[in-house]
């Protein structure tokens, strides 16, 4: 087959034509301009418009009335935007333009290489809508090449989709392939160990074997929603796992002569130094997937046997950062709604990492941020970008800590601060002091419950009268796993799980108890998305008083009980009776009551 090597020379596949003529420019004017319709079309679609078809699009009411197809109105869209237009039909590519990108992004960003210049490193794909810009961009970083987009009918795109891009091979397979055809980049890492020298690990992590082989286990890990990806190389072996709903699920591993080339690989993408071996290195990947942000965090450890990698996925479009969304129950979230618009003091979130703290503290921040509000966040490091927060970055090298970053922020006019962490005394204090002069302080400990993280605040030397005085409430919060909707089933727990919960078979009457019993949508888990549990521990005076006198941790728990707070583990039970979780994600969770 014969590679086309240049667009069509008419109109709207004219780039330079498209640059000139119709980018920029109203609808209305690009199909006069392509000589879809005429002017006297245009302005009837728009009398319409003001008149019997309020709120509709022209270009719906032009196709409407029969002067332009739906086709029209893409070519005319991929004008405005400066995107050339181009039809696929008839046309053919070699192999080295297929392989331009692998089939599991063509499939996920919805776009065909159409063709490939591996001199020039020149690759032009061909995309649906002119909103998927960042398609492009996520190709420029993860192939390194000169990536530049064309329009072309959606049925021509999922057709070729169809044809050349379905991916009948296992993982397996694919390593067995990149091994037997593999380059001369790849044989020369062949028994070298740690052995090798820059030259030869470049051109290794720049192998379009290794781009593909990683592109494709981060489009899998991503499309699976997982949370943590992790490359970790062992004496015999190279393992590739992935977490999903706070699981390691272990991936096919490649061959452990691949490990260097594809941890290489990453570092490139990271924009690392991959001749440093030896020290830990940190750096951040950011990508576009169907159109939506993904940024993956990078932190690169030295082992025995090589360097570890793991990648911490930041999908924007996964996470909810909406306090109705983040699994508040009802009474709950009015609360929550009532602690975070007070004036001042400071409410802390806690539990261990990977609980979702940081998820529930910008959702907050997202409720309370508006034009009228000036919001501080002091983090380690900065997980989700989002506007209208002043977003810091501690830095340890340059000894910009979370102390320093918050007696800065009191200078900087602020009506509530965000502490990543409170970490020692100094930050703590500084917190103390901040909500005294009149904020709303935010900020996360790493304790097992609400009313231990008293003692926590304490052991770090804080007074207890200046707890009392600005401590508004703590929030504790566990993930748990969420029941697959697709094979929930209902059963009848053993006596063993009841007695898990502190229950026999006489107390459950006709409660109903659910289940997954695992299917192709959770991977045969019988689990699909996560749910949270909070115990919200509001402070009054009775409970301040108790910590003046510096009661135990006990003795405020069921205190605080006694007003009203609900516990990780009764949280976790109103989850079971809904239906939302099992007994033994509750169990696994949080702690029993004594």
């Amino acid at each position: 087959m014969v590679q086309t090597t240049a667009v069509q020379q008419i109109d709207p596949s004219n780039e330079a034509y498209v640059q000139k003529e119709l980018k920029g420019r109203r609808l209305g004017r690009a199909l006069t301009k392509l000589g879809k319709v005429t002017r006297e079309q245009v302005h009837q679609g728009l009398e319409l418009q003001k008149t019997t078809s309020k709120g509709k699009k022209l270009g719906d009411i032009l196709v409407g009335l029969g002067f332009i197809q739906p086709i029209d109105i893409l070519m005319a869209l991929a004008g405005m935007s400066g995107m050339p237009f181009v039809s696929l039909e008839g046309r053919t590519f070699d192999e080295l333009t297929l392989k331009g990108i692998s089939p599991e992004m063509a499939r996920s960003a919805q776009i065909v290489p159409i063709e490939f210049d591996p001199a020039t490193k020149r690759l032009v794909v061909a995309m649906k809508e002119p909103g998927n810009f960042g398609a492009v961009d996520t190709l420029r970083n993860m192939l390194q090449l000169k990536v530049s987009a064309v329009i072309a009918p959606a049925e021509q795109i999922d057709a070729l989709i169809k044809e050349h891009f379905q991916s009948k091979d296992t993982m397996a397979q694919i390593y067995a392939d990149a091994q037997q055809h593999g380059s001369a980049a790849l044989a020369a890492l062949e028994g070298r160990g740690a052995s090798v020298d820059l030259a030869t690990l470049q051109n290794a992590a720049n192998d379009n074997d290794v781009i593909n082989l990683l592109n494709i286990f981060l489009l899998q890990a991503i499309r699976d929603k997982a949370s943590d990806i992790h490359l970790e190389p062992f004496e015999d072996e190279f393992k590739m796992r992935y977490r999903i709903d706070g699981v390691l699920y272990e991936m096919t591993p490649p061959p452990p002569s691949l490990a260097m080339a594809l941890v290489s690989r990453v570092k490139v993408m990271a924009k690392l130094d991959i001749a440093e071996r030896r020290l830990p290195q940190d750096g951040r990947i950011e990508l576009n997937l169907n159109n939506a942000p993904v940024d993956l965090r990078v932190a690169v450890l030295p082992t025995m046997f090589g360097e570890s990698v793991v990648m911490r996925v930041l999908d924007r479009g996964n996470v909810q950062l909406s306090l109705d969304k983040v699994g508040l129950r009802e009474d709950d979230l009015e609360k929550v709604k009532g602690l975070i618009n007070k004036p001042n003091g400071i409410v802390i979130v806690t539990g261990p990492t990977g609980s979702g703290k940081t998820t529930t503290l910008y959702a907050a921040l997202n409720e309370l941020n508006d034009i009228t509000t000036k919001i501080l966040t002091a983090e380690d490091p900065v997980e989700y970008d989002i506007q209208g927060l002043i977003q810091c970055q501690v830095n340890h090298d340059q000894e910009l800590t979370f102390a320093k970053l918050l007696r800065s922020f009191l200078r900087q006019d602020p009506d509530i601060i965000l502490v990543g962490e409170i970490r020692d005394l100094e930050t703590a204090q500084i917190a103390i002091q901040a909500s005294l002069t009149g904020h709303l302080v935010f900020s996360t400990l790493h304790t097992n419950d609400a009313p231990s993280s008293i003692l926590r605040l304490m052991d770090l030397g804080v007074e207890s009268f200046l707890l009392t005085a600005t401590l508004e409430a703590i929030v504790a919060q566990r993930l748990v796993r969420r029941i697959c909707a697709n094979c929930k089933e209902a059963y009848t727990p053993n006596e063993e799980q009841l007695m898990e919960l502190s229950m026999r078979e006489s107390d459950i009457g006709s409660q109903i108890f659910y289940r997954g019993k695992g299917c192709d949508t959770c991977n045969a888990t019988g689990y699909k998305g996560r749910l949270a549990l909070y115990e919200i521990m509001s402070m009054d005076d009775a409970l301040r008083e108790l910590i003046m006198t510096q009661a135990s941790t006990a003795v405020l728990k069921i205190e605080a009980r006694k007003r009203g707070m609900r516990t990780l583990r009764e949280s976790g039970m109103l989850s079971i009776y809904d239906g939302q979780t099992t007994i033994d994600e509750v169990v696994r969770e949080t702690l029993g009551e004594e």
